[in-house]
């Protein structure tokens, strides 16, 4: 049996390497972009991105260029500057990728670096308070901030596939 860090980084490993990561693999510039309603909320091809706070109600639908920036900069890279010496990340001055290949590098670095960093703690560091970088998670453990963030990763992407389910029988039709 494999130690409780080992089960946490391969819990979200499995679902990268067997379901997501393939799902994005052919990922077009068209698709990234892609706005199957009205007034999505995006990344533009000049970087900026779509983004109030409060969100307006209801919240505005969301592209893959998007939902990919956010998990790239907040589920990933912002935990990675605050828990594993990654570089500093936040949504202001973040470089959004302006093309699919861009953002599934971004992708892929953010997420090495996060199983990475996972895959170094001990069970004494899963066990330790997160500290005030992660707000009201402050006093909760890192295990269960990575169960937090494994759940994040998988919610997205299965946003991300259907995204590209719904584009490809949409496309099709409208074509």
């Amino acid at each position: 049996m494999s130690d409780l860090t080992t089960q946490l980084a391969d819990q979200l490993d499995y679902h990268w390497t067997n379901q997501l990561r393939p799902r994005l693999d052919d990922l077009t510039d068209e698709e990234y972009f892609w706005q199957p309603v009205s007034d999505c909320w995006t990344v533009h091809p000049d970087g900026s991105i779509d983004f109030t706070f409060p969100e307006p109600q209801p919240v505005p639908f969301t592209t893959i260029a998007w939902r990919l920036a956010h998990v790239i900069v907040g589920v990933f890279a912002m935990r990675n500057h605050s828990h594993f010496g990654g570089p500093p990340a936040d949504y202001q001055s973040w470089n959004y990728a302006t093309d699919a290949k861009t953002a599934l590098q971004q992708l892929d670095d953010a997420y090495a670096n996060w199983n990475t960093g996972v895959r170094a703690l001990d069970a004494q560091a899963l066990a330790r308070p997160i500290g005030p970088k992660e707000g009201p998670w402050a006093d909760h453990p890192m295990a269960e901030l990575i169960l937090h963030i494994n759940r994040e990763a998988t919610h997205h992407g299965a946003e991300i596939a259907c995204i590209r389910d719904l584009y490809v029988h949409t496309t099709n039709r409208e074509g």
